[in-house]
Protein backbone atom coordinates (compact mmCIF):
# COMPACT_ATOMS: atom_id res chain seq x y z
CA UNK A 1 0.00 0.00 0.00
CA UNK A 2 2.48 2.26 1.02
CA UNK A 3 4.36 1.51 -1.95
CA UNK A 4 1.25 2.18 -4.39
CA UNK A 5 0.41 5.52 -2.69
CA UNK A 6 4.14 7.04 -3.62
CA UNK A 7 3.69 5.84 -6.96
CA UNK A 8 0.47 7.54 -6.92
CA UNK A 9 1.82 10.89 -5.28
CA UNK A 10 4.49 10.72 -7.87
CA UNK A 11 2.05 10.78 -10.47
CA UNK A 12 -0.15 13.31 -9.76
CA UNK A 13 3.23 15.74 -9.37
CA UNK A 14 3.80 15.53 -12.82
CA UNK A 15 0.62 15.85 -13.95
CA UNK A 16 0.22 18.96 -12.08
CA UNK A 17 3.47 19.76 -13.60
CA UNK A 18 2.25 19.55 -16.98
CA UNK A 19 -0.85 21.15 -16.51
CA UNK A 20 0.66 24.11 -14.54
CA UNK A 21 3.32 23.98 -18.02
CA UNK A 22 0.77 23.97 -20.44
CA UNK A 23 -1.37 27.22 -18.82
CA UNK A 24 1.74 28.70 -19.15
CA UNK A 25 2.12 28.23 -22.68
CA UNK A 26 -1.10 29.05 -22.82
CA UNK A 27 -1.34 32.16 -21.29
CA UNK A 28 2.08 34.08 -23.03
CA UNK A 29 0.49 32.79 -26.60
CA UNK A 30 -2.78 34.60 -25.59
CA UNK A 31 -0.87 37.50 -24.62
CA UNK A 32 1.74 37.62 -27.31
CA UNK A 33 -1.70 37.34 -29.82
CA UNK A 34 -3.14 39.98 -27.60
CA UNK A 35 -0.25 42.73 -27.90
CA UNK A 36 0.02 41.67 -31.51
CA UNK A 37 -3.88 42.31 -31.95
CA UNK A 38 -3.66 45.40 -30.01
CA UNK A 39 -0.33 46.97 -32.08
CA UNK A 40 -1.62 45.81 -35.23
CA UNK A 41 -5.89 48.01 -34.52
CA UNK A 42 -3.62 50.93 -33.08
CA UNK A 43 -3.26 53.44 -36.06
CA UNK A 44 0.26 54.53 -36.38
CA UNK A 45 0.32 58.46 -35.46
CA UNK A 46 1.01 60.61 -38.34
CA UNK A 47 4.10 62.61 -36.21
CA UNK A 48 6.01 59.66 -36.69
CA UNK A 49 5.93 59.66 -40.48
CA UNK A 50 6.35 63.31 -41.39
CA UNK A 51 6.91 66.93 -40.29
CA UNK A 52 3.88 68.59 -39.81
CA UNK A 53 2.84 72.34 -41.04
CA UNK A 54 0.37 74.23 -39.49
CA UNK A 55 -2.10 73.73 -41.81
CA UNK A 56 -1.56 69.97 -41.29
CA UNK A 57 -2.48 70.47 -37.79
CA UNK A 58 -5.00 72.51 -37.92
CA UNK A 59 -6.72 69.28 -40.39
CA UNK A 60 -6.27 67.10 -38.39
CA UNK A 61 -7.36 68.70 -35.06
CA UNK A 62 -10.34 69.66 -37.14
CA UNK A 63 -11.20 65.80 -37.72
CA UNK A 64 -9.84 64.47 -34.67
CA UNK A 65 -10.21 66.55 -31.64
CA UNK A 66 -12.71 65.53 -29.13
CA UNK A 67 -14.46 68.49 -28.60
CA UNK A 68 -14.82 68.72 -32.26
CA UNK A 69 -16.41 65.07 -32.64
CA UNK A 70 -18.74 65.73 -29.67
CA UNK A 71 -20.07 68.83 -31.55
CA UNK A 72 -20.55 67.04 -34.26
CA UNK A 73 -22.84 65.07 -32.04
CA UNK A 74 -24.46 67.98 -30.76
CA UNK A 75 -25.18 69.14 -34.65
CA UNK A 76 -27.08 65.62 -35.14
CA UNK A 77 -28.81 66.28 -31.82
CA UNK A 78 -30.50 69.78 -33.05
CA UNK A 79 -31.17 68.12 -36.73
CA UNK A 80 -33.21 65.64 -34.87
CA UNK A 81 -34.47 68.14 -32.49
CA UNK A 82 -35.52 70.48 -35.70
CA UNK A 83 -37.16 66.71 -37.31
CA UNK A 84 -39.48 66.93 -33.86
CA UNK A 85 -40.33 70.32 -34.14
CA UNK A 86 -41.50 70.52 -37.58
CA UNK A 87 -43.53 67.23 -37.46
CA UNK A 88 -46.47 69.39 -35.74
CA UNK A 89 -47.12 70.14 -39.49
CA UNK A 90 -46.71 67.33 -41.44
CA UNK A 91 -49.83 65.05 -41.56
CA UNK A 92 -50.11 61.87 -39.43
CA UNK A 93 -51.07 58.35 -40.40
CA UNK A 94 -53.05 56.61 -37.31
CA UNK A 95 -53.73 52.87 -37.18
CA UNK A 96 -55.86 51.98 -34.18
CA UNK A 97 -56.61 48.00 -33.76
CA UNK A 98 -58.31 46.79 -30.57
CA UNK A 99 -60.07 43.23 -29.70
CA UNK A 100 -61.79 42.40 -25.90
CA UNK A 101 -63.25 39.60 -24.30
CA UNK A 102 -66.05 41.05 -21.09
CA UNK A 103 -68.06 38.73 -18.71
CA UNK A 104 -71.16 37.59 -19.68
CA UNK A 105 -73.14 39.65 -17.24
CA UNK A 106 -71.88 42.36 -18.59
CA UNK A 107 -72.70 42.07 -21.92
CA UNK A 108 -75.52 44.64 -23.01
CA UNK A 109 -78.20 42.54 -24.84
CA UNK A 110 -81.04 44.33 -26.71
CA UNK A 111 -84.79 43.54 -25.68
CA UNK A 112 -87.35 43.59 -27.89
CA UNK A 113 -90.98 43.10 -26.19
CA UNK A 114 -93.84 41.34 -28.08
CA UNK A 115 -95.88 42.86 -30.66
CA UNK A 116 -98.45 41.70 -32.99
CA UNK A 117 -95.71 40.80 -35.34
CA UNK A 118 -93.56 39.31 -32.64
CA UNK A 119 -96.15 37.91 -30.33
CA UNK A 120 -92.92 36.20 -28.22
CA UNK A 121 -90.69 39.28 -28.53
CA UNK A 122 -87.07 39.33 -29.39
CA UNK A 123 -83.65 39.14 -27.59
CA UNK A 124 -80.15 40.05 -29.55
CA UNK A 125 -76.97 38.80 -28.18
CA UNK A 126 -74.09 40.22 -29.40
CA UNK A 127 -71.19 38.13 -27.52
CA UNK A 128 -68.38 38.69 -25.02
CA UNK A 129 -66.13 39.01 -27.67
CA UNK A 130 -65.52 42.86 -29.73
CA UNK A 131 -62.97 43.87 -31.84
CA UNK A 132 -62.44 47.08 -34.04
CA UNK A 133 -59.69 48.86 -36.03
CA UNK A 134 -58.86 51.58 -38.43
CA UNK A 135 -56.61 53.69 -39.76
CA UNK A 136 -56.80 57.74 -40.24
CA UNK A 137 -54.87 60.46 -41.91
CA UNK A 138 -55.13 63.41 -39.44
CA UNK A 139 -54.10 66.91 -40.83
CA UNK A 140 -53.90 69.78 -37.86
CA UNK A 141 -55.18 72.42 -40.00
CA UNK A 142 -55.25 75.25 -37.65
CA UNK A 143 -53.27 75.70 -34.01
CA UNK A 144 -53.63 79.72 -33.77
CA UNK A 145 -50.40 79.90 -35.83
CA UNK A 146 -48.45 77.37 -33.65
CA UNK A 147 -47.95 75.50 -37.45
CA UNK A 148 -45.72 78.09 -38.90
CA UNK A 149 -44.02 79.31 -36.07
CA UNK A 150 -42.90 75.68 -36.01
CA UNK A 151 -41.70 75.66 -39.60
CA UNK A 152 -39.51 78.57 -38.44
CA UNK A 153 -38.66 77.19 -35.18
CA UNK A 154 -37.31 74.25 -37.50
CA UNK A 155 -35.05 76.10 -39.11
CA UNK A 156 -33.46 78.32 -36.69
CA UNK A 157 -32.70 75.37 -34.70
CA UNK A 158 -30.77 74.16 -36.94
CA UNK A 159 -28.95 77.23 -37.90
CA UNK A 160 -28.11 77.90 -34.00
CA UNK A 161 -26.74 74.49 -34.00
CA UNK A 162 -24.29 75.58 -36.86
CA UNK A 163 -23.60 78.78 -35.52
CA UNK A 164 -22.42 76.79 -31.83
CA UNK A 165 -20.07 74.23 -33.62
CA UNK A 166 -18.42 77.01 -35.72
CA UNK A 167 -17.92 78.94 -32.18
CA UNK A 168 -16.25 75.90 -30.84
CA UNK A 169 -14.39 75.16 -34.49
CA UNK A 170 -12.72 78.70 -34.08
CA UNK A 171 -11.80 78.00 -30.33
CA UNK A 172 -10.24 75.19 -31.33
CA UNK A 173 -8.20 76.31 -34.52
CA UNK A 174 -6.95 79.30 -32.26
CA UNK A 175 -5.67 76.57 -29.66
CA UNK A 176 -3.91 74.80 -31.69
CA UNK A 177 -2.46 77.99 -33.69
CA UNK A 178 -1.09 78.63 -29.92
CA UNK A 179 0.01 75.27 -29.57
CA UNK A 180 1.75 75.05 -32.37
CA UNK A 181 3.77 78.42 -32.05
CA UNK A 182 4.16 77.34 -28.46
CA UNK A 183 6.31 74.08 -29.60
CA UNK A 184 8.45 76.45 -32.09
CA UNK A 185 9.13 79.06 -29.82
CA UNK A 186 10.62 75.81 -27.08
CA UNK A 187 12.85 74.39 -30.07
CA UNK A 188 13.71 77.62 -30.77
CA UNK A 189 14.73 78.30 -26.63
CA UNK A 190 16.65 74.91 -26.81
CA UNK A 191 18.60 76.08 -29.89
CA UNK A 192 19.17 79.92 -28.21
CA UNK A 193 20.31 78.06 -24.56
CA UNK A 194 22.94 75.31 -26.47
CA UNK A 195 24.38 77.92 -28.34
CA UNK A 196 24.62 80.02 -25.18
CA UNK A 197 26.28 76.66 -23.40
CA UNK A 198 28.46 76.46 -26.53
CA UNK A 199 29.61 79.80 -25.82
CA UNK A 200 30.16 79.50 -22.15
CA UNK A 201 31.85 76.32 -22.52
CA UNK A 202 34.74 77.95 -25.17
CA UNK A 203 35.03 80.64 -22.85
CA UNK A 204 35.80 78.55 -20.00
CA UNK A 205 38.24 76.10 -22.43
CA UNK A 206 39.88 79.84 -22.88
CA UNK A 207 39.80 80.63 -19.27
CA UNK A 208 41.26 77.59 -18.20
CA UNK A 209 44.43 77.63 -20.95
CA UNK A 210 45.18 81.24 -19.83
CA UNK A 211 45.02 80.17 -16.28
CA UNK A 212 47.33 77.53 -16.85
CA UNK A 213 49.76 79.95 -19.26
CA UNK A 214 49.77 82.06 -15.93
CA UNK A 215 47.90 85.14 -17.95
CA UNK A 216 44.82 85.22 -15.77
CA UNK A 217 43.88 84.16 -12.42
CA UNK A 218 42.33 81.33 -10.89
CA UNK A 219 38.68 83.49 -10.72
CA UNK A 220 38.33 83.85 -14.12
CA UNK A 221 37.94 80.00 -14.65
CA UNK A 222 35.52 79.92 -11.16
CA UNK A 223 33.49 82.74 -12.60
CA UNK A 224 33.59 80.98 -16.56
CA UNK A 225 31.94 77.67 -14.40
CA UNK A 226 29.85 79.78 -12.40
CA UNK A 227 28.22 81.14 -15.37
CA UNK A 228 28.11 77.77 -17.42
CA UNK A 229 26.40 76.26 -14.54
CA UNK A 230 23.47 78.69 -14.14
CA UNK A 231 23.06 78.42 -17.94
CA UNK A 232 22.54 74.43 -17.75
CA UNK A 233 19.03 75.15 -16.11
CA UNK A 234 17.85 76.80 -18.65
CA UNK A 235 18.50 74.45 -21.15
CA UNK A 236 16.58 71.96 -19.14
CA UNK A 237 13.39 74.41 -18.63
CA UNK A 238 13.23 74.58 -22.20
CA UNK A 239 13.90 71.04 -23.16
CA UNK A 240 10.44 70.50 -20.85
CA UNK A 241 8.66 73.39 -22.42
CA UNK A 242 9.36 71.50 -25.70
CA UNK A 243 8.10 67.97 -24.04
CA UNK A 244 5.00 69.76 -22.59
CA UNK A 245 4.15 72.10 -25.33
CA UNK A 246 3.51 68.91 -27.79
CA UNK A 247 1.88 66.86 -25.50
CA UNK A 248 -0.64 69.89 -25.29
CA UNK A 249 -0.81 69.96 -29.15
CA UNK A 250 -0.69 65.98 -30.02
CA UNK A 251 -4.07 66.26 -27.53
CA UNK A 252 -5.49 68.97 -29.28
CA UNK A 253 -4.82 67.32 -32.11
CA UNK A 254 -6.87 64.52 -31.02
CA UNK A 255 -4.10 61.19 -30.71
CA UNK A 256 -3.54 58.84 -28.18
CA UNK A 257 0.42 58.80 -27.31
CA UNK A 258 1.20 55.41 -27.60
CA UNK A 259 1.37 53.52 -24.42
CA UNK A 260 4.88 52.45 -25.00
CA UNK A 261 6.06 55.87 -25.80
CA UNK A 262 7.77 57.06 -22.33
CA UNK A 263 10.24 59.34 -24.35
CA UNK A 264 9.95 62.85 -25.82
CA UNK A 265 7.34 62.82 -28.22
CA UNK A 266 8.91 62.67 -32.33
CA UNK A 267 6.78 65.27 -33.51
CA UNK A 268 8.55 67.48 -36.16
CA UNK A 269 7.23 70.42 -37.30
CA UNK A 270 7.50 72.56 -40.13
CA UNK A 271 7.41 76.03 -40.22
CA UNK A 272 8.54 79.31 -38.34
CA UNK A 273 7.36 82.06 -35.74
CA UNK A 274 7.71 84.91 -38.38
CA UNK A 275 3.89 85.97 -39.33
CA UNK A 276 2.78 88.99 -41.48
CA UNK A 277 1.85 92.17 -39.75
CA UNK A 278 -2.08 92.77 -39.65
CA UNK A 279 -3.20 96.37 -40.53
CA UNK A 280 -6.63 96.23 -39.34
CA UNK A 281 -7.98 99.60 -37.57
CA UNK A 282 -9.85 99.22 -34.27
CA UNK A 283 -12.83 100.60 -35.69
CA UNK A 284 -12.51 98.19 -38.89
CA UNK A 285 -11.96 95.18 -36.37
CA UNK A 286 -15.10 95.92 -34.22
CA UNK A 287 -17.17 96.38 -37.20
CA UNK A 288 -16.20 93.02 -38.37
CA UNK A 289 -16.41 91.66 -34.74
CA UNK A 290 -19.85 92.21 -34.10
CA UNK A 291 -20.57 90.96 -38.10
CA UNK A 292 -18.95 87.74 -38.13
CA UNK A 293 -18.20 87.05 -34.49
CA UNK A 294 -20.43 83.54 -34.52
CA UNK A 295 -21.27 83.83 -30.50
CA UNK A 296 -23.23 86.53 -31.93
CA UNK A 297 -24.58 84.52 -34.75
CA UNK A 298 -26.20 82.29 -31.69
CA UNK A 299 -27.25 85.14 -29.42
CA UNK A 300 -29.13 86.34 -32.89
CA UNK A 301 -30.66 82.70 -33.47
CA UNK A 302 -31.21 82.31 -29.64
CA UNK A 303 -33.36 86.15 -29.69
CA UNK A 304 -35.63 84.95 -32.67
CA UNK A 305 -36.48 81.51 -30.90
CA UNK A 306 -37.47 83.33 -27.84
CA UNK A 307 -40.00 84.91 -30.40
CA UNK A 308 -41.23 82.24 -31.70
CA UNK A 309 -41.59 80.88 -28.15
CA UNK A 310 -43.74 83.48 -27.69
CA UNK A 311 -46.21 82.77 -30.39
CA UNK A 312 -46.18 78.84 -29.73
CA UNK A 313 -47.25 80.37 -25.82
CA UNK A 314 -50.16 82.68 -27.23
CA UNK A 315 -51.52 79.92 -29.68
CA UNK A 316 -52.70 78.21 -26.29
CA UNK A 317 -55.71 80.69 -26.86
CA UNK A 318 -57.03 80.19 -29.93
CA UNK A 319 -58.76 77.11 -31.25
CA UNK A 320 -57.00 73.88 -32.90
CA UNK A 321 -58.70 72.14 -35.94
CA UNK A 322 -57.77 68.94 -37.26
CA UNK A 323 -59.14 67.10 -40.11
CA UNK A 324 -59.46 63.39 -40.85
CA UNK A 325 -59.90 61.00 -43.17
CA UNK A 326 -60.03 57.28 -42.77
CA UNK A 327 -61.35 53.67 -43.59
CA UNK A 328 -62.41 51.35 -40.34
CA UNK A 329 -64.13 47.89 -39.43
CA UNK A 330 -65.59 46.79 -36.14
CA UNK A 331 -67.73 43.52 -35.60
CA UNK A 332 -71.38 44.49 -35.47
CA UNK A 333 -72.94 45.24 -31.89
CA UNK A 334 -76.33 42.91 -32.95
CA UNK A 335 -74.99 40.08 -33.97
CA UNK A 336 -72.98 36.96 -31.62
CA UNK A 337 -70.70 35.97 -34.44
CA UNK A 338 -67.58 37.37 -34.32
CA UNK A 339 -66.93 37.24 -37.75
CA UNK A 340 -69.75 39.58 -38.88
CA UNK A 341 -68.46 42.95 -39.47
CA UNK A 342 -69.11 46.27 -40.45
CA UNK A 343 -66.80 48.45 -42.37
CA UNK A 344 -66.44 51.62 -44.45
CA UNK A 345 -64.73 54.94 -44.33
CA UNK A 346 -64.93 57.89 -42.10
CA UNK A 347 -63.93 61.44 -42.55
CA UNK A 348 -64.08 64.68 -40.75
CA UNK A 349 -62.77 67.62 -38.74
CA UNK A 350 -62.54 67.99 -34.97
CA UNK A 351 -62.38 71.55 -32.99
CA UNK A 352 -60.80 71.76 -29.75
CA UNK A 353 -60.66 75.03 -27.36
CA UNK A 354 -59.70 75.77 -23.88
CA UNK A 355 -62.04 78.04 -23.23
CA UNK A 356 -60.43 78.20 -19.59
CA UNK A 357 -57.61 76.75 -19.40
CA UNK A 358 -56.85 78.07 -15.67
CA UNK A 359 -54.69 80.53 -16.90
CA UNK A 360 -52.08 78.33 -18.24
CA UNK A 361 -51.93 80.02 -21.40
CA UNK A 362 -51.33 83.50 -19.82
CA UNK A 363 -48.59 81.88 -17.71
CA UNK A 364 -47.13 80.53 -20.33
CA UNK A 365 -47.09 84.03 -22.43
CA UNK A 366 -45.44 85.68 -19.34
CA UNK A 367 -43.00 83.47 -19.16
CA UNK A 368 -42.09 83.41 -23.11
CA UNK A 369 -41.66 87.61 -22.24
CA UNK A 370 -39.33 87.81 -19.86
CA UNK A 371 -37.35 84.79 -21.78
CA UNK A 372 -37.59 87.26 -24.88
CA UNK A 373 -36.19 89.94 -22.79
CA UNK A 374 -33.44 87.95 -21.23
CA UNK A 375 -32.84 87.02 -24.85
CA UNK A 376 -32.34 90.59 -25.84
CA UNK A 377 -30.35 91.56 -22.56
CA UNK A 378 -27.54 89.07 -23.20
CA UNK A 379 -27.23 89.51 -26.91
CA UNK A 380 -26.46 93.14 -25.94
CA UNK A 381 -24.43 91.75 -22.97
CA UNK A 382 -22.13 89.61 -25.71
CA UNK A 383 -22.07 92.38 -27.75
CA UNK A 384 -20.43 95.13 -25.27
CA UNK A 385 -17.46 91.90 -23.77
CA UNK A 386 -16.87 90.92 -27.31
CA UNK A 387 -15.87 95.03 -27.86
CA UNK A 388 -14.03 94.93 -24.76
CA UNK A 389 -12.19 91.58 -26.23
CA UNK A 390 -11.76 92.84 -29.50
CA UNK A 391 -10.22 96.05 -27.92
CA UNK A 392 -8.06 94.26 -25.85
CA UNK A 393 -6.79 91.90 -28.17
CA UNK A 394 -5.97 95.24 -30.62
CA UNK A 395 -3.83 96.65 -27.79
CA UNK A 396 -1.90 93.40 -27.04
CA UNK A 397 -1.48 92.62 -30.51
CA UNK A 398 -0.18 96.68 -30.98
CA UNK A 399 2.55 95.96 -27.86
CA UNK A 400 3.46 93.11 -29.14
CA UNK A 401 4.60 94.15 -32.38
CA UNK A 402 6.63 97.36 -30.83
CA UNK A 403 8.24 94.45 -29.22
CA UNK A 404 9.20 93.33 -31.64
CA UNK A 405 10.20 96.23 -33.83
CA UNK A 406 12.45 96.87 -30.82
CA UNK A 407 14.41 93.41 -31.32
CA UNK A 408 14.78 93.53 -34.99
CA UNK A 409 18.74 94.44 -34.86
CA UNK A 410 19.51 93.85 -31.03
CA UNK A 411 20.63 90.40 -31.64
CA UNK A 412 22.98 91.98 -34.37
CA UNK A 413 24.38 94.40 -31.78
CA UNK A 414 24.70 91.83 -29.34
CA UNK A 415 26.71 89.98 -31.51
CA UNK A 416 28.87 92.83 -32.57
CA UNK A 417 29.11 93.63 -28.85
CA UNK A 418 30.51 90.04 -28.15
CA UNK A 419 33.19 90.60 -30.31
CA UNK A 420 34.30 93.15 -29.47
CA UNK A 421 34.64 92.62 -25.94
CA UNK A 422 36.22 89.26 -26.75
CA UNK A 423 38.88 91.35 -29.03
CA UNK A 424 39.54 93.84 -26.27
CA UNK A 425 39.97 90.98 -23.61
CA UNK A 426 42.57 89.25 -26.10
CA UNK A 427 44.07 92.85 -26.77
CA UNK A 428 44.41 92.97 -22.72
CA UNK A 429 42.51 96.56 -22.58
CA UNK A 430 39.18 94.54 -21.38
CA UNK A 431 38.11 91.71 -18.71
CA UNK A 432 36.36 88.60 -18.66
CA UNK A 433 33.59 90.06 -16.88
CA UNK A 434 32.94 92.31 -20.07
CA UNK A 435 32.44 89.07 -22.14
CA UNK A 436 30.42 87.37 -19.90
CA UNK A 437 28.45 90.44 -20.12
CA UNK A 438 28.19 90.34 -23.24
CA UNK A 439 27.67 86.65 -23.71
CA UNK A 440 24.54 87.01 -21.19
CA UNK A 441 23.21 90.26 -23.02
CA UNK A 442 23.31 88.37 -26.39
CA UNK A 443 21.79 85.21 -25.12
CA UNK A 444 19.04 87.46 -23.84
CA UNK A 445 18.55 89.14 -26.86
CA UNK A 446 18.06 86.20 -28.91
CA UNK A 447 15.39 84.69 -25.94
CA UNK A 448 13.26 88.18 -26.03
CA UNK A 449 12.95 88.20 -29.73
CA UNK A 450 12.06 84.31 -30.70
CA UNK A 451 9.69 85.13 -27.39
CA UNK A 452 8.48 88.63 -29.03
CA UNK A 453 7.75 86.50 -32.76
CA UNK A 454 5.82 83.78 -30.59
CA UNK A 455 4.12 86.54 -28.66
CA UNK A 456 3.33 88.47 -31.87
CA UNK A 457 2.20 85.31 -33.40
CA UNK A 458 -0.55 84.26 -30.55
CA UNK A 459 -1.58 87.98 -30.35
CA UNK A 460 -2.30 87.72 -34.19
CA UNK A 461 -3.87 84.42 -33.82
CA UNK A 462 -6.09 85.52 -30.52
CA UNK A 463 -6.88 89.19 -32.32
CA UNK A 464 -8.61 87.26 -35.60
CA UNK A 465 -10.57 85.02 -32.97
CA UNK A 466 -12.04 88.37 -31.49
CA UNK A 467 -12.92 89.56 -34.80
CA UNK A 468 -14.23 86.48 -36.07
CA UNK A 469 -11.77 85.81 -38.84
CA UNK A 470 -10.82 82.23 -37.34
CA UNK A 471 -13.10 79.98 -39.39
CA UNK A 472 -12.29 76.77 -41.27
CA UNK A 473 -12.49 77.63 -44.38
CA UNK A 474 -9.66 80.58 -44.15
CA UNK A 475 -6.57 78.49 -42.73
CA UNK A 476 -7.54 74.99 -44.18
CA UNK A 477 -10.31 75.38 -46.80
CA UNK A 478 -12.63 73.34 -44.90
CA UNK A 479 -15.76 75.35 -44.67
CA UNK A 480 -18.65 74.47 -42.78
CA UNK A 481 -22.59 75.01 -43.49
CA UNK A 482 -23.75 78.67 -43.12
CA UNK A 483 -20.19 79.60 -42.19
CA UNK A 484 -20.09 82.98 -41.18
CA UNK A 485 -18.31 85.50 -43.35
Amino acid sequence: MVVLYSVFLFSMKRVVRNLFAIVVVVQASLFASAGESNSAAAPRPPWLDRALSLTDCLNLALANNGDVLKSGKDLEVAHGLSVQTRAVVIPKVKLNAEYGIVGREAVDRLEIPALPMLPDGLSIDPGDQRWAADIRLVQTISEGGRLRSAVRTSKLLREQAVAQHNVLLANVITDVRTAFYDVLLAEQEIIVSTAAIALLEKELEDSRRRFEAGTVPRFNVLRAEVELANARPQLSRARNNHRIAKNILVNLLGYNVPHDLFEDLPLHLTGALEVPKLDLSLQEALEQALKSRPELEVARKAELLRREGLVQARAGAYPRLDGYVGYGARKSAFAGDIGREVHGWAAGVMVTWDIFDGALTRGKVAEANALLDQAQLEQQDLARKIELEVRSACSTLTEAWEVLESQQKVIEQAEEALRLARARAEAGTGTQLDVLSAQTALTQARTTTIRAKRDYAVACARFERAIGAASPDRFTGQGTQNQPK
